[in-house]
Parts: structure tokens; sequence; C-alpha cells
């Protein structure tokens, strides 16, 4: 069956210099539905560091003309693409619940949110400038420019495979820069589609390029080419230290890393709503997301009443086909994810944490096929296990019973990452407060830890980023230029 379903599944080709073309390894490898591993959604070329190097090249070989192009015809573009994504919105939707897992409404609003990206930068781009500077001498004028940098390379993750790439891809094209763009192996389809967006609407040979494929080898040579500007990367902490380990000196890096991010749940606060913000933050998407809540920090004398709270609207969370009609849990994203969440699940009882409700591999009826957790609450859980420090990347959450404001404050910034944090709270004091003293770079008062806006900046501290240029916004458009300083006298 598995061998039929290949058969019948569509193959998709690389993009290097205006070209769909075979990888020259001619090895591919597919691409399976998480909610049904029989079945194929795509076959991908398996490229090679010749593949990247070629695709670097005529990146490189793109760069001074695209970067003198007119920045009103670098945003039509930009436009006309998110209008593509626009009118294919039901199919490309589709394709993303069956690679990806999550639920359809969910992958019809990332389309649609990367088509407004794609919009925003269009509009935002454009309005990029340099400075002039005062100064004593009658006979000069000094003034700044702002230039982009040259080949970009774009590699991202599969949690939000449309989105993330389109936050990155559109603020480099709309600057002048070229790209070479690599999406994760395990949702290729969705990035392929911007990618064909992005031709469609008219973007020139070589200025965008896309390859696929999971060696290790093609990472480095993604990064470590000469010819290599800057590097924008989201995923785990682990590759991305691999990756600025490799980066020259004078390339650029953006890192969007991992992330252990904690909602604190004071003793004042709306316990109906602490409940709902944290299975909003900690179950959608089945836990899959960087700024997803994965601790909860909660006050003594409230905790048992949370706990009923949460337990309660858990058990009525639907786990499902991202097709099936309220779902809210849907498949992990691979066999991979499957594994990784179970043994967190066994470290956190070999801790000696309580694990309250769910954990179990779902694996009755159809969900036999798909890569199913229910999700898990871990009580009496210790700020130093495993399970309170490391990330996961799934339906787990540790509660953690604190005393006081100043305890829950020492808890929540005592991990190696700093994403997204929340409190919640009635105290317009205890909320002030808390912004100052939290350790991340995503902060919110009673509102989930995940979702940012397209136009306000994204980012974390510690070693959930670098820490050096955000995302989203307008501050999403500085990490692709540089500053040049112009002195004229007359």
């Amino acid at each position: 069956m598995f061998r039929v379903l290949v058969a019948k599944a569509e193959l998709y080709k690389n993009y290097i210099n205006g070209q769909w073309e075979d990888s020259s390894s001619e090895k591919t490898f597919v691409s399976l539905n998480p909610a049904n591993k029989e079945e194929v959604v795509g076959v991908f070329q398996a490229s090679t560091q010749e593949d990247v190097k070629r695709a670097i090249e005529s990146a490189d070989a793109a760069f001074p003309s695209w970067s003198d192009t007119a920045p009103s015809k670098r945003a039509a573009i930009l436009n006309k693409a998110a209008q593509y994504l626009i009118d294919h919105v039901d199919q490309f939707a589709k394709e993303l619940t069956q690679e990806e897992g999550k639920p359809i409404g969910a992958a019809r609003g990332e389309v649609l949110r990367s088509a407004e990206t794609l919009k925003y930068y269009a509009v935002e781009g454009q309005s990029q400038s340099g400075e002039t500077f005062p100064q004593d001498d009658p006979n000069m004028d000094v003034s700044s420019k702002l230039e982009p940098l040259g080949v970009i390379t774009v590699i991202t993750p599969w949690n939000f495979p449309l989105s993330i790439p389109a936050r990155k891809i559109a603020p480099a094209l709309i600057t002048g820069n070229t790209v070479v763009f690599k999406p994760s192996s395990e949702t290729p389809l969705v990035a392929y589609r911007l990618v064909e967006a992005l031709v469609h609407a008219g973007l020139p040979d070589g200025v965008l390029n896309f390859v696929t494929g999971n060696s290790r080898e093609i990472g480095d040579s993604l990064v470590d080419h000469p010819a290599v500007k800057a590097v924008t990367f989201t995923g785990s902490t682990g590759a991305g230290e691999r990756i600025h380990r490799n980066v020259s000196f004078d390339t650029r890096t953006q890192m969007e890393l991992g992330g252990k991010n904690p909602l604190i749940v004071m003793e004042d606060a709306d316990i109906e709503l602490a409940a709902k913000l944290t299975v909003n933050g900690g179950y959608n998407l089945s836990g899959q997301a960087c700024t997803g809540t994965s601790r909860v920090i909660v006050m003594k004398e409230v905790k048992e009443k949370f706990l009923s709270a949460l337990v309660e609207k858990t058990k009525n969370l639907k786990i499902g086909n991202g097709f099936e009609e309220g779902i809210t849990v849907c498949p992990l994203a691979s066999e991979k994810q499957l594994t990784n969440v179970l043994k967190y699940i066994e470290i956190g009882k070999e801790e000696g944490a309580d694990l309250l409700y769910g954990g179990e591999h779902v694996t009755e009826g159809d969900y036999a096929k798909g890569y199913y957790v229910r999700p898990a609450i871990f009580t009496e859980v210790d700020p130093s296990m495993r399970i309170a420090k490391e990330e996961i990347f799934g339906p787990v959450i540790a509660v953690i019973e604190v005393s006081d404001y100043a305890e829950a404050i020492k808890v929540a910034n005592d991990v190696e990452y700093g994403l997204s944090a929340s409190i919640v709270t009635n105290n317009l004091k205890t909320a002030q407060q808390f912004t100052k003293d939290i350790k991340a770079g995503t902060v919110k008062v009673n509102r989930p830890t995940t979702g940012n806006l397209m136009n306000a900046p994204f980012g974390g501290i510690k070693r959930s980023s670098t820490s050096t240029f955000r995302e989203s916004g307008r501050a999403g458009l500085d990490f692709f230029t540089q500053i040049k300083t112009v002195y004229i006298g007359y």
C-alpha cells in the first residue's frame, strides 16, 4: 500500500536560476501526512552540496540587477504573490493540513496571514530610507543610505511552514536582496507553494532559489559559502548554534530558537481565564510552537482550583485529524516528534513528578495511523526537573507551585531560554512590575504566551535568540540592510 501511494504522489523539484529541476543526486524523499503515515503528500529532491552551490551562485549573479530594481516594482511582485496565495487559499490550506497536521481553520488562517505579510512588507519596504545629519561645514552634506546585503540564506521550520518563510523572505526581497530558501523536510510542499506564488508574480530568474533536503552537508553548504552575506534561521537552539559556528565572521545571522515559556497565575487571577490561556498556549498545534506554554507557575493558595479548571478544560479537547470538525489537538508533525514527546513524559515520571492527566500515545482505531499524544499535565514539578528546564515541543505542561511573586519570577527566569512569558493577574501594579522583571523578548499580561502581530517586533533573549535583529514589523527590515554614510563636499 505504501509503495502504491508513493507511485501516485506528485514529484516536486528544486528551483534554481529560474528553472524547476531535479537534484544532481537523482535521489528523492517523501513528505508524509502525520494524521495518516501511510499517505505520501509529495516527493521532493534530496539536494546535494552541488545543488546548493549552484543556487547560491545563481542568487549572487542576480543580486546586482535586483538590488537596482525600483522598490515599487519589487513591491508589485510581493502584492501579486499575496493575491496568488489568497486565490488558492482553499487548496493551500488543505495541503498544509495534510502535510503538517494542523486544523484546517488554522491552516487557512496561516495562508491568509502569509499573504498579509507579503502585502505589509510591500508597503513598509518602500518607506525605508536613511538620514541626513546636521554639521558645521556649510559646504558639505552628510547623510546615510540603506543598502541590501546580497545573498540571504533562509532556513525555516515545519510548525509554521508558510508564515515563517513569508516573514523572512518578504523583507529580504523588498530591500533588494536575493534568497536561497531551504524549508524543513517535514513540510516542503507548503514552502514550495510560496515559491510558486513569487515565481508566478514575475520574480526574475535567480532572485529566489529553492532547495530541499535533510542532510547535514547541505545545511553547512547553505551557510559557509563566501557569497552568503546573511543567514536567517528559525529552529532548535542546537541547530542554531551549529550555524552560528559555521558562518564566516562577516556573515550576519538572525536566529530565533527554542523556548521554555512560563505563564504565572497570581492569587488574584481569574482562574477560568488562566486555565483557558494555559490550554490555548500549551495545546494548540499540540504544543508545537516555540512560544507555547510549557510551564505554569501558580500561587499555592489557588493551585488546586486552577488544576481542577485546567483538567476539566483539557479533558474537553478533541483530538484528531485536522480536517475533522472541532479539532483542537492535532497529530504531532512526525514520528521523531512523537518519540521525543513520549520520551519526556517518561522522564517526568522518572523524576518524580505526578502525571495528573494524559500523556498516553493514542493508538485506538484511526489514531493508529497518526502521531497522536493525549495532552499531559504534570504537577508536583520541581523547577530543577528536566521537564521544567528543557524544551519538549509537545502537549506537555509542567505545573510548579510557588509561594509569592518573587519566587514566581525567580523560577520563571531560571531557565536558559527567554522567548515568551505571560502573567494572569487583576493587579495593575503586579502586571507592570512583571513586564520589568521577566527575562523574555515577548511579554504578555492576561494573554496566552503564543501569538504575535505581524507589525510588531518578535524575538527572544538568552538562548532563545542571537539577540541581534528582531523579526516582524518595521524592525524586521533592519536585518536585511546595511548603513553607508556619505560625506559630500562642495
